[in-house]
C-alpha cells in the first residue's frame, strides 16, 4: 500500500473467548478458527461504531457510514473529518496562518477508536440457565486490534468505513494465523500488530507477530516476507525496532530522535547530499543524571551510534550507560581496573572495542593527520553513508563529534559536514539545538586544522 495523502489509524480492543471441551489439537484449533470467524462476524455487524479521537463524532460503518454530526454525510470526502478535531492548543491555531498548518505532522493522521454498541433492539424473553458436569477448559484474551489505511484525502467517507471494516477482517485472519502458528498446548500467544513504512513501491504494510517471541526465533517468517515484499536481504526491515513511529505519538524515552531532518541542505554547486540512513537518538552532555561535561563526549558519540543500531533492529539491548562502556573497555583489555567509575576520556579507538564487545558490531577506522586533510575525504565519507548508512564518530585533538553525512561535490570538492555535538548541556529543545548549531551543516574550518584525527565507521552486520 503506497502512502496516500490521509492515514487512518483504528485501534480498540475485541475480547476473544472459547471453551474447549478437549486439549486435542485438532479440536483446539477448530474451536479458535470458529472463534476468529465470530470477530469477523461482529466487526461487520450493524453494531460496530467508530469513535473520532478528539472529537464528539461517531461513525457506523456498516450502516453506510452514518455519523452522529449532521454535517457529516457518507458522502463527503475524508479529510472534512479532519475539520471536527479539536486539539489542545484548537484556539491559537485559528488565528495561524494556513502556513504553519501546512508544518503540522499530525495533520495527515485521522486516529479512530474500534467501539460496539451495546444494547440492541430485541424481543424480552426469560433467562435460562444450564448446570453441566463437564470439564472444559475457557480460553480468553483480549487483541489488541490496530488498522492503519492510507486514503486519498477525495476518498468519500462512506467507502473509507468499508476499506477500514476490510483491514479489521484482514487483520483478524492474520491474528488467527500467527495465533495458530504458535500454540503451546492450550496457550494462546497474543498476535501484535505493527506497522512498517517500507522502500517504494510498497509501502505502508501490517504485519502480525506473537507476544513473547523474541525477533531472534522469528527470522523465518522475516524471510517469507522480505521474499513477499522483495526486499534486500542483508538488513532489517520488518523487526519490531523498524516499526513506523507516528509522529503523533511522542517517544517515552525523552531523548529527540534525527535532528537534522529539519534543516536545510547546504547550497554547494554540483553538491549531492549523503546522509544517515534510520532513526538514531541525539545523546549529549548531561543527560541521564550523568555529569560529564568536560570528558564524555566520546561517550555520548558513542550511545548515538548504539541508539542507530538499536533502533534498526540490529540489536535489542538498551543503550549502554558510561559505566557499561567503561566496563566492556576492561573485559576486553583495553582498560585497567582502575578505568571503572573514573572520568577519562576515550577515542575512536575505543569506540570500536565497545561496539564489537557489547553490539557484535564491526567498524572501520579512518586515520588522518591533520584536519586539513578531512576536505579530501568526501568520496570515502559519501560512500559510507550510500553502503553502510551508519553515524561516525570522529575525535580529535579532545573533542569528539557525531557525522551524520556530508554534502560533497564530486566535480569542484566542496564539502560540507553534518554534524551532531555531544558537547551540548541544555533541555530536549529541538528549535535551540538546530538554530544553535549543536545539530547543523559545518564547512572543513570547522576541524582544528593542525589536530590529527581517527573515525570511527561501524559497518551493518548482514542480516534481517
Amino acid at each position: 500500500m503506497v502512502v496516500g495523502n490521509i492515514i487512518l489509524r483504528l485501534r480498540g480492543s475485541l475480547e476473544f473467548k472459547c471453551q474447549l471441551d478437549s486439549t486435542d489439537v485438532p479440536h483446539v484449533q477448530k474451536v479458535i478458527s470458529r472463534t476468529f470467524e465470530a470477530l469477523g462476524s461482529q466487526v461487520k455487524a450493524e453494531s460496530l461504531v467508530l469513535s473520532l479521537s478528539s472529537s464528539p463524532v461517531f461513525l457506523w460503518p456498516n450502516k453506510g457510514g452514518h455519523a452522529t454530526a449532521g454535517e457529516i454525510s457518507p458522502n463527503r470526502p475524508c479529510k472534512d473529518l479532519q475539520q471536527l478535531i479539536q486539539t489542545d492548543d484548537q484556539e491559537s491555531s485559528r488565528k495561524k496562518s494556513a502556513k504553519k498548518d501546512k508544518k503540522n505532522p499530525t495533520a495527515g493522521i485521522i486516529n479512530l477508536t474500534l467501539m460496539t454498541e451495546v444494547t440492541e433492539p430485541g424481543v424480552l424473553s426469560a433467562p435460562t440457565l444450564l448446570r453441566g458436569s463437564k470439564k472444559h477448559h475457557l480460553l480468553q484474551t483480549t487483541l489488541p486490534m490496530d488498522c492503519v489505511v492510507s486514503v486519498l484525502s477525495s476518498e468519500s467517507i462512506s467507502v473509507v468505513c468499508g476499506t477500514l471494516v476490510g483491514a479489521l477482517c484482514s487483520q483478524l485472519g492474520d491474528m488467527e494465523k500467527v495465533a495458530l502458528r504458535h500454540m503451546k498446548g492450550t496457550a494462546l500467544l497474543i498476535p501484535q500488530p505493527f506497522h512498517f513504512l517500507l522502500p517504494a513501491p510498497v509501502g505502508l504494510v501490517t504485519v502480525v507477530y506473537p507476544a513473547g517471541v523474541p525477533d531472534s526465533q522469528l527470522e523465518t517468517r522475516r524471510k517469507e516476507l522480505h521474499s513477499l515484499f522483495e526486499l534486500p536481504d542483508d538488513r532489517p526491515y520488518l523487526r519490531r525496532a523498524n516499526a513506523l513511529h507516528f509522529p503523533d505519538e511522542p517517544y517515552k524515552d525523552g531523548y529527540l530522535r534525527n535532528p537534522h531532518v529539519h534543516l536545510n541542505l547546504p547550497a554547494l554547486e554540483n553538491g549531492k547530499p549523503y546522509l544517515v540512513q534510520g532513526v538514531y537518538s541525539y545523546h549529549h552532555y548531561m543527560q541521564d543524571r550523568v555529569d560529564d561535561n568536560g570528558w564524555g563526549c566520546a561517550y555520548r558519540s558513542l550511545q548515538t551510534i548504539c541508539s542507530w543500531f538499536q533502533q534498526q533492529g540490529y540489536v535489542e539491548r538498551a543503550v549502554p550507560s558510561h559505566k557499561e562502556i567503561q566496563q566492556a573497555l576492561v573485559e576486553v583489555g583495553d582498560k585497567q581496573g582502575s578505568f571503572l567509575g573514573s572520568r577519562q576520556w576515550i577515542g575512536s579507538i575505543e569506540v570500536a572495542a565497545v561496539l564489537d564487545q557489547l553490539l557484535g558490531v564491526t567498524s572501520k577506522i579512518m586515520f588522518v593527520s591533520q584536519g586539513s586533510e578531512l576536505a579530501s575525504k568526501g568520496r570515502e565519507l559519501a560512500n559510507h553513508f550510500l553502503s553502510e548508512g551508519t553515524p561516525i564518530m570522529i575525535g580529535g585533538g579532545v573533542l569528539a563529534h557525531t557525522i551524520l553525512g556530508v554534502a560533497w561535490s564530486e566535480t569542484t570538492g566542496q564539502i560540507r559536514y553534518l554534524i551532531l555535538d555531544p558537547h551540548y548541556t541544555g533541555a530536549e529543545d529541538l528549535q535551540v539545538i538546530t538554530d544553535k548549531g549543536w545539530c547543523g551543516w559545518k564547512g572543513p574550518e570547522f576541524w582544528d586544522q593542525n589536530a590529527y584525527y581517527n573515525l570511527c565507521l561501524p559497518q551493518r552486520p548482514k542480516t534481517i
